[in-house]
């Protein structure tokens, strides 16, 4: 039955790529930035627990999948069979332990064992395969994660608290620099402009480092930073919502309002985000 419908999934799929003039001028490089929307909208849904929503995105998620794999098979580069027996056999090639005589004690000897069969397939460095279009707080972790697996981590989370704190005081001294370059004189001119350039990047790189441990940090408390992250911003624009929400209730557009009266609405907004 699965099978059967799976395939009339594909077909029409299939029609569509022939016959509808939007279809037919895709490409994987055209919809890829949708992709990444679809895996989006599907851990929305996840995290809402909606898994109504969720079917329908798994859905969409399910069509680019196939949609991209059309377009592969017309120039000849993979089918759909392709595809599958690829997964199949990473699938079962990476879990000795079960397809296997593998023994393992765990999760994490599982985990351990398949950064080793992936270095065995070809994979130069241990880091290999964290795509860059990752966010940048999930590749951080992700790579943080990876690195781990091969003992190349810190020993406890006070060791890398102090680490987040000495990034934040390096990140500091950058800024001060910074700010005591921000007026030159006049006649100081190119010689300020390029050192503020160098302070620049200084800061930044500095900026990256706090990030980077932070990153480190909540991974040692077992929270992950991007989900963390996204459950700030949902909150941040519930509240600012309810500020919003208040200042027009009286009559008056934001620009009307003031930076006094918006924190006595947002602080009121915490009682219920």
């Amino acid at each position: 039955m699965i099978e059967n419908k799976f395939q009339e999934f594909v077909e029409i799929v299939k029609i569509l790529r022939k016959e509808c003039p939007w279809d037919r001028e895709q490409t994987n490089d055209s919809i890829k930035a949708a992709t990444i929307e679809e895996a989006y909208e599907v851990v929305e849904a996840i995290d809402n627990k909606d898994y109504a929503e969720l079917k329908k995105e798994l859905g969409d998620l399910l069509l680019h999948v196939v949609f991209h794999t059309t377009i592969a098979e017309e120039s000849n580069h993979f089918k759909l069979e392709n595809v599958i027996d690829s997964i199949q056999e990473k699938l079962i090639r990476r879990h000795p332990h079960v397809f296997g005589n593998t023994e393992v004690n765990g999760a994490d000897e599982v985990k351990k064992n398949w950064e080793t069969i992936k270095l065995k397939e070809g994979r130069k460095s241990v880091v290999d395969g964290v795509p860059v279009s990752l966010p940048a707080l999930q590749r951080a972790h992700r790579l943080q994660e990876k690195v781990s697996k091969v003992g190349f981590d810190w020993e406890n989370k006070q060791d890398v608290w102090k680490k987040v704190i000495e990034e934040i005081e390096e990140m500091h001294e950058i800024e001060k620099l910074k700010s005591q370059n921000s007026q030159p004189e006049a006649d100081q001119h190119l010689a300020e402009n390029l050192k503020n350039e160098e302070l620049n990047k200084k800061l930044e790189s500095e900026i990256g480092d706090v990030f980077f441990a932070l990153v480190n940090y909540s991974r040692f408390l077992g929270i992950n930073p991007e989900n963390a992250l996204r459950r700030t911003n949902e909150k941040f624009i519930k509240r600012f919502n309810y500020v919003e929400k208040k200042i027009l209730e009286s009559g008056r557009s934001l620009n009307e309002s003031n930076l006094k009266e918006m924190d006595v609405y947002w602080e009121e907004s915490k009682k219920d985000f």
